[in-house]
């Protein structure tokens, strides 16, 4: 089915004007959100993707409450990747043909609810696939960032998806935390009974406020589907973006793994709280997100790529020196999670602007290699430690960082050819 596109909102074309959220300026006559309506889109995507994390730190807690085996119990984190790996290819499309507000609101009540049937899981198996279903709608996370993109003026895209992408970011570091705090209290299922609450209001929350956007485009499941796979084949930056993006996340998922395994041992011998609290030094990487997003915004989106794998890598160089000292750890750490949410910002503001109408498709291949580049990267860590150590995990991550470079060392002798001719 040919695809018919849809006219994002416009002058010709205008979004249906959304209620004040709180904070948010009123601004009669235009759908531009004020800046309490993005972070009210921050918390649900925070909220809505904290689902995924929180069975991490609570799997010894599920084996011994559910008397499964431990590798029944390791399936919930594979599960869960499963999910959100299959919401990205066949909901996330969803944005371009259906109203986005009624897909996204779904989306978290759907969340809400599996959470809460997570919780009152009898046995493994119905675990693992209330695992599943949470993450699979937990991408309506995705889906609002998509929207937020469609709300505002290309001049301020880069701010408008870096807010609410803080969400995700903040979700995934908190998530670890407070659900080792909750399970303490009150075993494992109060974590997902609890959450399930303020997913649901942020249901309630997003129907009541969030603009009405048209669709931008009207085709068939079966034809978006396979227009998601036209537009990677089609579009050589789409394809160099999402290769970037994946080997990005590779490098980052290198330090995220391998922490653990380092802090653990001597010299740290640190307990499972205290590397989860320390991992929190990630939650610097929302401040540079949002930076990055005022540069793109300003014309300086491609410098806020280069620089932003400069520092990835450079971090790993830091990190090498972390082995022993628990100060170029830190730092290293720090511009590690720096590097990495600049260039996922400054990728996403890119991309955005390719097809206004085929946003969430965009998303949606991109997001997708994202993620397949993560556990690549974590798997691979696990093999390079065994053998080589945090030496040779840190050289890993840094060859990583480097192939990114290189991508988008590509990327830019094509637009410099591109501009010649």
């Amino acid at each position: 089915m040919t695809e018919t596109a849809v006219p994002p909102p416009s002058a010709d074309h205008p979004a249906t004007p959304a209620p004040s959220a709180p904070g948010a300026p009123s601004a009669p006559g235009t759908s531009v959100p004020g800046r309490g309506l993005l972070l009210l889109m921050a918390v649900a995507t925070g909220l809505s993707c904290a689902g995924n994390y929180f069975a991490q730190p609570l799997l010894d807690l599920i084996t011994r409450d559910l008397h499964i085996s431990t590798t029944l119990a390791g399936l919930v984190v594979t599960a869960s990747q499963t999910g959100y790996a299959l919401g990205l290819l066949l909901i996330v499309p969803l944005g371009d043909v259906l109203d986005r507000r009624r897909l996204a609101v779904g989306l978290l009540a759907a969340t809400a609810l599996f959470l809460a049937l997570t919780a009152a899981a009898p046995n493994g198996p119905l675990l693992l696939a209330g695992t599943v279903a949470v993450a699979l709608t937990a991408v309506g996370a995705q889906v609002v960032v998509g929207y937020a993109a469609a709300l505002v003026p290309d001049e301020a895209r880069g701010r408008a998806v870096a807010t609410v992408m803080s969400g995700i970011l903040l979700g995934g570091l908190l998530a670890r935390t407070v659900s080792g705090a909750l399970a303490g209290v009150g075993g494992w299922r109060t974590v997902y009974w609890v959450s399930a609450i303020p997913v649901a209001v942020m249901a309630v929350l997003l129907h009541r406020f969030l603009p009405r956007v048209r669709p931008t485009a009207r085709m068939s499941y079966p034809a978006l589907l396979r227009s998601s796979l036209s537009l990677l084949r089609e579009m050589p930056l789409l394809r160099l973006r999402s290769t970037l993006g994946a080997l990005s996340l590779a490098s980052y998922s290198v330090q995220l793994t391998a922490l653990t395994f380092l802090l653990a041992r001597p010299p740290y011998g640190w307990s499972e709280g205290g590397i989860g609290l320390f991992g929190l030094l990630g939650a610097v990487g929302v401040l540079a997100m949002t930076f990055a997003g005022r540069l793109g915004d300003r014309g300086f989106v491609q410098y806020v790529t280069g620089l932003g794998i400069v520092t990835l890598g450079g971090g790993w160089l830091l990190l090498l020196a972390g082995d022993h000292s628990l100060l170029w750890l830190s730092v290293g750490l720090v511009a590690v999670n720096t590097g990495q949410q600049a260039v996922l910002n400054s990728s996403q503001t890119v991309l955005y602007g390719l097809r206004p109408e085929a946003r969430n498709r965009l998303n949606s291949v991109f997001m997708t290699s994202f993620f397949i580049g993560g556990a690549t990267g974590s798997a691979l860590t696990a093999v390079v430690w065994a053998h080589s150590g945090w030496s040779g995990v840190c050289l890993l991550g840094a060859g990583l960082a480097a192939g990114a470079l290189a991508m988008w060392g590509l990327e830019r002798l094509g637009a410099a050819r591109h501009t010649a001719h």
